[in-house]
């Protein structure tokens, strides 16, 4: 054989080499059997498991009461706060009409116990594990393939709060055509513009207040971009206590009897201590300057919804409404709900739940 035979050979391996191994990492996807055409099995949809997403192992729960029923991809905030722990004291209403699938990102949640053997987080930990919004968004689209194929739809429903707002809104922009609609919670849009104008805020508020325990730690630390992950925290901790005092209806975040085992380990602790510091970084390197919708994300091209708390602290309203102002999209709607903060109360989980009902009935059924 000449050399170029040879070589022809090699290069043919090779190729069947990657594609093998990428169809070890790559799941078969069967339907469900209550999603089967003319299916006599009508049973509800609870599953609890892990599926491989992007070579890793990432825990999802697909939760409802009817296989047709539209399914929304619940896109959760921090990094590292997954909702899949609290479905039963936020989201149980929302099964009569939906199909809610939670997802725990990379590094959060069950994911992160699949991913992690050791509780201790440790620097060589933190620099050998990639974490990017590329990687990410790309797990998030990829998941949502899955969720399609699991459950017999082509297109499905995504909403986002926080930091989830911005993963879904990169997850729309990318690939709309896996999307019926967008419904966003308390609105991330740039690391730069949310938190230099909460720091600004919550600075005036102490102020008025005369709070000198707010006013020094704001002092000490300074306004951003901020050089040691802490701050960050010092301030989140300052517009919690605020928003308290400020906020009405309070949701009980109660953990579901599944989870509980996990609610004190490093199911919860160390994988948001672990996606924290991969968000802001240990020297202002993190995820968080690599959130910039404004610049990147404003033609979206699936109807918009964005709800936003008024006495939101950290995503402020005013960052929030100048971002939908510059989306150009089929429809878009801002929804402002009065005496909420920036984490979710019983007002905007009934509101998001009447956004979801009233978008699904006019832009599902129609197609």
């Amino acid at each position: 054989m000449n050399s170029k035979g040879r070589l022809f050979i090699i290069v043919l391996i090779s190729l069947f080499s990657c594609f093998s191994n990428h169809a070890q990492v790559k799941e078969k996807v069967f339907l469900h059997e209550s999603c089967q055409p003319k299916s006599n099995i009508k049973s509800e949809l609870n599953e609890s498991q892990y599926v491989v997403i992007g070579g890793v192992q990432q825990w999802i729960t697909i939760k409802g009461e009817d296989c047709t029923n539209p399914i929304v991809l619940i896109v959760h905030g921090g990094p590292g706060n997954p909702l899949s722990k609290y479905h039963e004291s936020l989201f149980k209403d929302f099964e009569e009409h939906f199909t809610i699938v939670h997802w725990d990102q990379r590094g959060s949640g069950r994911t992160y116990l699949a991913q992690f053997e050791t509780e201790e987080i440790t620097l060589d930990m933190l620099t050998n594990n990639k974490l990017t919004v590329d990687l990410l968004v790309k797990d998030g689209l990829e998941l949502s393939d899955y969720i399609r194929n699991r459950l017999g739809q082509k297109k499905i429903i995504i909403s986002g709060s926080s930091w989830g707002s911005f993963l879904a809104t990169k997850m729309v922009h990318k690939a709309p055509n896996k999307f019926h609609f967008y419904v966003g919670l308390s609105q991330l849009v740039s690391g730069s513009k949310n938190y230099a104008e909460s720091y600004k805020k919550v600075k005036s508020i102490a102020a008025e207040r005369g709070d000198k325990t707010a006013l020094d730690i704001l002092d000490n630390m300074g306004p951003p971009s901020w050089n040691h992950p802490s701050s960050f925290g010092k301030l989140r901790k300052i517009i919690s206590r605020y928003e308290n005092e400020t906020a009405s209806n309070p949701v009980e975040w109660k953990v579901s009897k599944e989870y509980s085992k996990y609610s004190d380990s490093k199911y919860s602790m160390f994988s948001e201590e672990f996606s924290f510091l991969k968000y802001i970084g240990l020297n202002d390197d993190g995820m968080i300057n690599e959130v910039a919708l404004d610049e990147c994300c404003s033609h979206l091209n699936i109807p918009i919804y964005i709800m936003q708390g008024d006495k939101d602290l950290l995503t402020v309203p005013e960052v929030t409404k100048e971002y939908f102002n510059k989306i150009k999209a089929p429809y878009k709607e801002y929804i402002l709900i009065e005496n909420s903060g920036h984490d979710a109360n019983m007002d905007m989980l009934s509101m998001q739940l009447d956004i979801l009902k009233a978008a699904a009935a006019k832009y599902i059924q129609t197609e």
